[in-house]
């Protein structure tokens, strides 16, 4: 296990922290009464409870201010109506998967990441808990009566971050344990004990840590564990038998990127089992055109939005020799660490 400062630094996200989280929360008429609403809101029992119609009164109000609201987030408990299951968007990796899907159970995320695209796509810094779980999971039944899917159910946030407010992960993981011809994939920056202990290991559940330099992480990263954490989390997690994949994406360009990079990749491969590994993804920043222009206005001030990048067909990101030195740097030193097979590229 790293080591920073003498002492061991595996994060253990406090449960009761969210208590104070939210001072205001909007809840959705027709599910005030839902059982998981009224789980929900006893983690708060000092904010103040507004009914509303329907969640996008709140979320997509005009003139919001998406930094400010995400400094002192509110959160919504609605329902999710209409389609619940999309296709894979094409800047995602879909890792050889034929039937490539995304659901989301939540909107915006705890975290505070300067380069996160849902700061583009989203009008409101406010989160979203969706506590009707259920009627995504019979889309996806009635999707694996069809083909069998693999399925990204945490792009949207960290539904790790939040485990103790939704349980989300125990039911997916659950799903997943009665559906054979189902893979899924939860992305996580959180190193939460909470899940090492109480979540069972399911083959098909894939656990995705995104793995950042430090000075990356200290910089844009904001709120999210540290790198020293991340590591010994997925050294735990393989130790129980969970799928643990590193996603080393996005990459990030700075000053000394390869310095800052290679330190990354001599502290993993120096506590880590590579061999144990269920595999690693590379993918450089990129971007849709709209969302970075959402992005532009909403925080003139980051280097990360305000980067000269290269416009490839509607999405954005770093030139294209600058981009492909970066992914190839980490994609050689990985496929040494753990074989050409295990490592996944985003293509363009």
């Amino acid at each position: 296990m790293i080591k920073e400062k003498g002492k061991s630094v595996m994060n253990n996200l406090k449960w009761n922290y969210y208590s104070k989280r939210f001072s205001h929360i909007y809840v959705e008429q027709q599910i005030i009464d839902h059982p998981s609403t009224i789980q929900l809101l006893r983690h708060f029992p000092e904010a103040q409870i507004i009914v509303i119609k329907h969640f996008k009164d709140v979320f997509c109000r005009k003139g919001q201010n998406y930094l400010s609201q995400h400094k002192a987030q509110s959160l919504i408990i609605a329902s999710k109506q209409g389609k619940l299951v999309y296709s894979g968007a094409k800047v995602c990796q879909n890792f050889g998967n034929e039937h490539f899907y995304y659901t989301s159970c939540v909107m915006n995320c705890l975290y505070n990441c300067e380069y996160c695209y849902l700061k583009g796509m989203y009008p409101s810094g406010n989160m979203v808990i969706f506590i009707n779980i259920e009627d995504i999971l019979k889309e996806v039944e009635q999707i694996l009566q069809q083909h069998s899917a693999y399925i990204c159910v945490s792009y949207d946030t960290d539904l790790i971050a939040i485990e103790g407010l939704t349980g989300f992960v125990k039911i997916w993981t659950e799903f997943v344990k009665t559906h054979s011809n189902l893979k899924i994939e939860i992305r996580t920056k959180c190193c939460s004990k909470k899940v090492i202990q109480d979540i069972e290991v399911v083959d098909g559940v894939i656990y995705a840590i995104t793995v950042s330099p430090q000075y990356i992480i200290e910089r844009y990263e904001h709120g999210t564990a540290s790198m020293a954490d991340r590591i010994n989390w997925a050294k735990s997690m393989m130790d129980k038998g969970h799928l643990v994949r590193l996603c080393f994406d996005p990459m990030i360009y700075c000053n000394d990127w390869k310095y800052h990079y290679k330190g990354m990749l001599d502290t993993i491969s120096q506590n880590l089992d590579m061999q144990k590994l269920m595999d690693v993804s590379i993918g450089s920043f990129r971007i849709s055109v709209d969302y970075l222009k959402n992005m532009r206005n909403n925080d003139p001030y980051s280097d990360i939005t305000q980067y000269p990048y290269e416009n490839d067909k509607g999405v954005y990101h770093y030139k294209t020799q600058v981009m492909c030195e970066m992914e190839q740097f980490l994609a050689a030193r990985l496929t040494d660490l753990v074989g050409s097979n295990k490592v996944f590229m985003w293509n363009n």
